[in-house]
């Protein structure tokens, strides 16, 4: 009979800690109702202690949740606990997630305490949790480089003190499969109490091994997968939610689990998401990666034109990469663009569908036809705007081989305009200069991608850079039928992440490692 993994899912917890990876209040309440309709057990929505705009985040996704737990993340101290209880009170279901180092290397250099008085830090704090919260998950921080009998010993304590769920972290990806697989075997051998409550684990990917060590711990017992839409978060991210679902799909002949998600909304969600975050998976990822479905060898496009299972273990449609691409034009209407948007189940307001229809349009007059991929995009810059920050409402860029490359460009933000003119190193980089004169911030190039959305020469350009601003780095994503323009949009969407991490999200609490 198979078992059922439960999916708790930290993208937006763990995954906005990638750098530039800052998400608004509304762009994570639209990542939490698209995570609930992918069928997410667990919601961790983030740590409301750490700031104003933390906390916020976390209450709306609480209000709007219905089928998903809203979790919310804690330290041992009695202020975090009553800020998670304050941001998920009015949750249908709310989980707290409390949690502490153990690692001998975090006991001594970060929080310099002894054995004993983690121990009876986790009685403290869990006995005062039990008094507002039903559903507690313990993480013993570092889990995977502590001694093993003081884990046992940790978890012990939490389970006698009202822990629901006991979760296993490979805080800095260290552990190894057979390695991981032993100590979760050993807790269960080590903690009779451990049968009674769900084992948990949370891999990091600094060594690729974030999946590998989540399947080993599976076999072993363990009955939660925390994961990241995309794989993303801290340093080299997390376990990659997609990846561990399609194996269980793919592989259900070797591992008989399976999961609360809804394979088919796998690939809509993905692009949400990298366009919310600025985060654009590489061209090799599995599952999600344009090449996981591509075939350059001439061999391997012949064996797939005969039988599609020669050189391909799944179905793109399983993913909701519709294998068959749109074919539209300036001539299909609102009822053709809905029937699309319903294909892939997409929800939008009435205020969102006519905003998603007038941007495609726009990229109907440019182009001869618009492929799903376009429609992805114009849905993903729908939903993860900056409604607040800068638009690029017009520019002109004077260039040639020639000449020396100039831009000008009118700034708009609300009903302020802001107008500028400079030369620069080519046409981008003129753009650059001019959007930088105009509003009197100065940013430093650090990484620059540009890739096709779709196919043919008509296709959209979508450029992907990373800007160091202030000693930050930040993303910045912008797509255009027009590279240039696609440039400049995606320099506006690194400064506008500048301004919104700066100015709204900025932490008023000392920071913390989680995790």
């Amino acid at each position: 009979m198979s078992r059922t993994i439960k999916i708790f899912d930290t993208t937006l917890r763990d995954g906005e800690q990638s750098p530039g990876a800052s998400m608004s209040v509304e762009q994570k309440v639209k990542m939490a109702a698209a995570l609930e309709r992918l069928g997410v057990d667990y919601i961790e929505a983030g740590f409301p202690v750490s700031s104003p705009v933390q906390f916020e985040a976390v209450k709306r996704i609480a209000q709007v949740l219905t089928k998903s737990t809203a979790t919310a993340l804690a330290r041992c101290v009695r202020k975090d606990i009553d800020a998670a209880y304050d941001a998920l009170k009015e949750a249908p279901k709310k989980r707290l997630h409390l949690f502490i180092a153990t690692s001998p290397i975090h006991r001594v250099y970060k929080l310099k305490l002894s054995k004993n008085e983690i121990l009876e830090n986790i009685e403290h704090h869990l006995t005062y949790a039990r008094g507002l919260f039903d559903d507690i998950e313990f993480s013993a921080e570092d889990a995977s480089r502590t001694e093993p009998d003081f884990l046992y010993e940790a978890i012990r304590v939490a389970l006698a003190n009202g822990a629901t769920t006991i979760n296993i972290p490979d805080t800095v990806g260290y552990a190894v499969p057979d390695e991981f697989a032993r100590l979760i075997r050993s807790i269960f051998e080590n903690v009779p109490g451990m049968k009674n409550g769900d084992l948990s684990v949370h891999c990091h990917n600094d060594l690729g091994l974030a999946v590998a060590n989540s399947l080993a711990a599976i076999a072993c017992g363990a009955t939660q997968v925390e994961v990241t839409l995309n794989g993303i978060g801290e340093r080299a991210g997390n376990c990659s939610l997609e990846e561990l679902v399609m194996l269980f799909n793919v592989r259900h002949d070797f591992m008989d689990y399976s999961t609360s998600i809804n394979t088919h909304l796998l690939y809509p969600t993905s692009k949400l998401l990298q366009t919310i975050t600025g985060l654009i998976v590489p061209r090799n990822k599995p599952i999600f990666g344009d090449n996981a479905f591509s075939h350059e060898s001439g061999i391997h496009q012949d064996g797939v034109l005969k039988h599609r299972e020669t050189y391909e273990i799944m179905n793109p449609d399983t993913i909701g990469r519709n294998s068959e691409t749109l074919v539209m034009g300036r001539h299909s209407g609102k009822h053709s663009f809905k029937e699309k948007l319903e294909q892939y189940r997409i929800q939008l307001t009435e205020e969102q569908f006519e905003a998603a229809f007038r941007k495609f349009t726009e990229i109907a007059d440019r182009k001869k036809e618009v492929y799903d991929e376009d429609i992805f995009d114009i849905i993903s810059i729908i939903l993860g705007g900056f409604s607040k920050g800068y638009e690029l409402a017009h520019f002109h860029v004077y260039t040639g081989n020639d000449v020396i490359p100039t831009a000008t460009v009118k700034i708009r933000k609300g009903l302020e305009e802001y107008i500028a003119s400079n030369n620069g190193d080519g046409p981008v980089d003129a753009l650059f200069q001019s959007i930088e004169s105009a509003l009197g911030i100065r940013t430093w190039l650090k990484e620059y991608i540009i890739q096709a959305i779709g196919t043919g020469q008509d296709a959209q350009g979508l450029v992907k850079l990373i800007m160091e601003i202030d000693g930050k780095e930040y993303v910045g994503r912008g797509t255009s039928t027009d590279i240039v323009e696609a440039s400049g949009l995606a320099h506006l969407n690194a400064i506008n992440r500048f301004l919104f991490s700066n100015g709204v999200s900025q932490l008023e609490y000392q920071e913390v490692d989680e995790p």
